[in-house]
């Protein structure tokens, strides 16, 4: 009866380590915005891009696709390859080219008017592309984020 009570014991004490692994961190969709957007004399806009990680570990950022919406007008393809190997809850930025449309244009140069009173509500959605620290395959994480572009004051066809 003592072996058969040492033998369960053992048993259970194996079975208590096994499951002792390391613990798995929790991965969350990143939050994406617009950190400053720049007007080009070509009529690009260049616009950086901020990738926020909300999981628990790093992850390895591979790609953006989506779309930017200025004010309701008509969205333009957000779409970017970079390697951002990003800790967890940190953030990194990323920058992209892309042609508005003289709608979106418009908008801008609206609010730009007004100076640092003025603003114009943008939204960007989409999905990226990442490898969590504790995987082996990369995912996709859908994204999406409201706020207002202002011109920053003193920095011409700047907006933040």
């Amino acid at each position: 009866m003592g072996r058969l009570l040492r033998g369960v014991a053992l048993g259970a004490l194996v079975a208590g380590l096994v499951a002792c692994g390391p613990p798995k961190k929790s991965v969350f969709p990143p939050t994406v915005s617009i950190q400053e957007m720049t007007t080009q004399p070509n009529g690009e806009w260049r616009v950086t891009l901020r990738i926020q990680n909300n999981s628990y570990g790093g992850m390895d950022f591979q790609s953006l696709d989506g779309e930017l919406k200025v004010a309701d007008l008509v969205p333009v393809r957000l779409h970017t390859r970079f390697d951002l190997d990003i800790p967890a809850f940190a953030a990194d930025v990323t920058q992209i080219n892309l042609l508005p449309t003289p709608e979106m244009t418009a908008a801008l140069k609206v609010a730009a008017v007004k100076g640092s009173a003025g603003s114009v509500p943008y939204s960007v959605m989409g999905s990226t592309t990442a490898k969590p620290e504790q995987e082996k395959d990369t995912r996709d994480f859908p994204f999406h984020g409201n706020d207002w572009l202002s011109p920053v004051p003193g920095i011409p066809d700047t907006w933040r």
